[in-house]
């Protein structure tokens, strides 16, 4: 339990690292698709009796690097290229599973939804590991990193290197999908990239305070998570992610009823100012 807990922690934290910048760059989605395609990987590694999570980190960085060659040079549009990802990732772990007859389907269900309390010694070092190469990614190439999600026409022309940073990117969202693999599983991971960052943006200003306070959300939602998972016998993925959708449902609501009563607060009740003096001359 307490590796999980302490997987699931550093899991929270590096998610939304990285998410605040395929939210910047309106690629919310790019998350399922790795997944799915990582789902390709871990049917690779059962078949060759390998392991699943390091031919899941090949093939997602692939994956993703060929997306984002796709997205640059051809014609495909990044929303296809996105469902290629998708049907094709899918389609093939399906395939190479059913073909490794050897493995049950329990072992497919763990990846796809995550299995926290099954997390090892050797799996807790390696998310450890992984999140770190994340978090330096992140943190100290935030400025090259902001400034091609933000105008990627400007920060060519300012001579960054606009493809190498765009590669970076796509391998760090394929690594940091592999870390969140054994927390919230394939198909959830996206949702923990994506919904601190939402939270966040309700009520913070600025790119540095935005990334933060969703690093900070995306920590109490994971470390919720397991605590109420534990408490209620339920899946310390699907409840992580619920905790996290709470936590928004929750702000966005408190920064409407906010609004809406500065809104409507009566114009009698504001501080009226003092008339000035009036001085005779003579």
């Amino acid at each position: 339990m307490l590796r999980a807990l302490a997987g699931a922690l550093v899991v929270g934290l590096a998610t939304p690292a990285l998410g605040i910048y395929l939210v910047q760059r309106r690629l919310s989605l790019i998350g399922d698709g790795i997944g799915h395609v990582a789902l390709t990987g871990v049917g690779l590694g059962l078949l060759l009796q390998t392991s699943p999570v390091l031919t899941a980190v090949a093939v997602a960085a692939t994956a993703a690097v060929a997306m984002e060659l796709v997205r640059e040079r051809g014609r495909t549009s990044g929303d296809v290229a996105l469902a290629i990802l998708f049907y094709g990732g899918i389609a093939g772990g399906v395939a190479l599973v059913q073909v490794s007859t050897q493995h049950s389907n329990a072992n497919l269900l763990s990846y796809l939804f995550g299995s926290l309390l099954t997390t090892t010694q050797t799996d807790l070092i390696a998310i450890a590991v992984l999140s770190a190469a994340v978090f330096a990614v992140c943190l100290f190439g935030r400025p090259w990193l902001f400034a091609v999600c933000q105008d990627e026409e400007y920060a060519r022309v300012s001579g960054l290197p606009v493809r190498a940073l765009n590669l970076t990117l796509a391998v760090t969202t394929a690594v940091t999908v592999t870390v969140a693999m054994r927390a919230v599983g394939l198909l959830l991971v996206s949702a923990l990239m994506v919904v601190p960052v939402a939270t966040a943006q309700q009520f913070t200003r600025g790119f540095n305070t935005t990334m933060y306070v969703s690093m900070a959300l995306g920590f109490v939602a994971a470390g919720t998570g397991v605590v109420i998972s534990a408490s209620s016998d339920t899946s310390p993925g699907a409840t992580i992610v619920l905790v996290a959708i709470g936590m928004f449902i929750t702000v966005t609501l408190a920064t409407a009823v906010a609004r809406a009563a500065r809104r409507h607060l009566p114009s009698s009740t504001a501080p009226q100012p003092e008339p000035p003096e009036v001085v005779l001359e003579l």
